[in-house]
């Protein structure tokens, strides 16, 4: 069960309801009291990377869509086109395998273990932010690989990613309706296997755009490398001003 905000909470009778001493309203206020903390950290955060000069990027995504394999390919491209000023935040459950994997590129990153929790909330980002201790930084913050409850918290970010592979299905913007409605970028990895799946890209944006007509698309293949300069150059505007969500 995910400690901060109890998602996996199964359905009850009300009879067992009164016997655990749960309340209906007593769930929903302690809900709200959560997101309303989480929400107030947010705007500190956000404040606290403006005034350093860092614009953060939150990646969310089911497991297995190629977060971190986009961080580790856009970090690279970055690189190549000489932008070096790169942070990384990683979350998940368990093991500092991503972090690991980002600092072998020479990129600081600090890895958050949530354990049984399923995202990562604002305050932890704040935490980890203290550690990495960067200045005028593209900081992109992974975040546990999920998409229901990601899509709750604020955490502060210039800029939400929703990683979504064509392996997935050209369904999934409708079965997750608000991570995509809470999006500003949506990122189509693993193009390199369309010939091989059961997955319509022209359907795959419709559906998305059906929840959030303001999303912006990129369609890529981390692995390949194919994409990953129009994504990249649309990173390095934004890093500067020069372009909007």
């Amino acid at each position: 069960m995910c400690t901060t905000c109890g998602c996996d909470h199964r359905e009850m009778s009300h009879e067992e309801m009164h016997r655990r001493g749960i309340a209906h309203g007593h769930e929903i206020a302690v809900e709200q009291d959560i997101l309303s903390e989480n929400n107030r950290v947010a705007r500190q955060n956000r404040t606290r990377f403006g005034a350093a000069g860092c614009v953060a990027v939150n990646v969310v995504s089911s497991p297995g869509s190629g977060k971190t394999t986009l961080l580790e390919r856009t970090i690279e491209r970055l690189g190549d086109k000489g932008f070096r000023r790169v942070a990384v935040i990683e979350g998940d459950q368990h093991t500092d395998n991503d972090a690991d994997r980002i600092r072998r590129l020479g990129v600081p990153a600090v890895q958050i273990n949530t354990h049984n929790g399923c995202h990562l909330d604002a305050r932890m980002v704040a935490s980890a932010f203290d550690e990495l201790q960067v200045k005028e930084t593209l900081l992109f913050v992974e975040n546990v690989g999920n998409l229901v409850c990601p899509a709750l918290f604020d955490l502060g970010e210039s800029l939400r990613v929703v990683l979504l592979s064509v392996t997935e299905g050209d369904d999934k913007p409708l079965k997750y309706p608000y991570m995509f409605a809470g999006a500003d970028i949506c990122v189509i990895n693993k193009i390199d296997l369309l010939p091989y799946v059961d997955s319509d890209l022209a359907r795959l944006k419709e559906n998305a755009s059906k929840i959030n007509r303001q999303l912006r698309f990129f369609e890529l293949s981390a692995f390949r490398g194919t994409g990953l300069d129009e994504w990249c150059d649309y990173l390095l505007r934004f890093f500067s001003g020069g372009e909007e969500r």
